[in-house]
């Protein structure tokens, strides 16, 4: 199958996860990528990941968004890949043209990652981070073959394929893509790159290797301040929400939404920006780190904010 972008074979790391799985979805049903790798730590958690992609097809063709074939053929591009990373590079159909990491955000997770690919992968993969504020530049430096002798040609080219792709949740509804080169980062892979999010049908924004990048250095922020509104009493959480949903015209209000991304995101992701800055300002809030601690990250655990029964 000739693909426009050039991806003929997309691997994902976490694939099972949220945002994986959205990923693989675009891939799947939009740029027609003809093959797409499942990677994840175990069967079940593939098999989880399917049941919810399945879902995705199934209401899409409900609602005549997609055509029955065009989702058996995106059903039909996907391979899952059960022993995670270890085989992939191991033959042609395992080699991807392009990887997608979209790892828990914890740096060493995805320096382990990077590090691995690199050494299995060969020079023209690129290798893509779904980091929404860690750097990339960082992620990239480790994108080295352990293989490589010290001052090698591979030393030098294996950062160059990196770069960031942050894609937004849910993937298939959220219409951006945040583009984050490194400072090594070629500016062959960010035409690649570019092409296949273009092809996902995202448009795409750019973005300095800063921490936070645009989008979450000033979404953070505005989810902080409205969690250390409710934590110093200056409104009950429904007043808050229900003051920026009416009158700012906002789809949900900051804590409704700190609860959708994962309060533990939003919490790293501040720890981040006031570590990485040293500027106050980003500090998290108490009450946001309490909140984690007692594992109430959001609507993935079913107590935030707000509570949300299993349906």
């Amino acid at each position: 199958m000739s693909v426009k972008h050039g991806i003929k074979t997309l691997g994902i790391v976490g694939a099972s996860g949220q945002m994986g799985n959205g990923i693989a979805y675009v891939a799947a049903t939009r740029a027609k990528v003809p093959r797409i790798l499942l990677l994840d730590q175990s069967q079940a958690q593939l098999d989880k990941g399917l049941k919810f992609f399945d879902s995705l097809l199934a209401k899409d063709v409900s609602k005549n968004k997609l055509s029955q074939s065009d989702a058996d053929e995106a059903r039909a591009s996907l391979h899952p890949v059960a022993d995670g990373l270890a085989s992939l590079g191991s033959g042609q159909e395992l080699t991807p043209d392009m990887v997608i990491e979209a790892a828990t955000e914890n740096l060493s997770i995805k320096q382990k990652i990077f590090s691995q690919l690199a050494t299995q992968l060969p020079l023209e993969t690129i290798l893509a981070t779904n980091t929404s504020s860690i750097s990339v530049s960082k992620i990239a430096a480790s994108a080295v073959s352990q293989n490589a002798a010290p001052g090698s040609k591979e030393v030098w080219d294996g950062p160059k394929r990196a770069l960031g792709l942050h894609f937004f949740n849910p993937v298939p509804v959220m219409k951006l893509v945040e583009l984050i080169p490194g400072l090594q980062t070629s500016q062959d892979v960010v035409d690649r790159a570019t092409a296949f999010a273009a092809a996902c049908g995202k448009t795409i924004t750019r973005s300095a290797d800063t921490p936070g990048f645009v989008s979450n250095r000033l979404l953070v922020p505005f989810i902080n301040e409205a969690i250390i509104a409710l934590e110093t009493g200056v409104a009950t959480k429904e007043d808050i929400d229900t003051t920026l949903k009416l009158g700012m015209n906002h789809p949900m209000g900051p804590l409704q939404l700190s609860d959708f991304i994962g309060n533990d995101t939003v919490y790293y992701i501040a720890e981040t920006l006031h570590r990485e800055t040293g500027d106050s300002k980003y500090r998290p809030s108490v009450l946001l780190g309490r909140m984690v601690d007692a594992g109430w990250l959001g609507k993935k655990s079913g107590k935030g904010f707000y509570e949300y029964p299993p349906k």
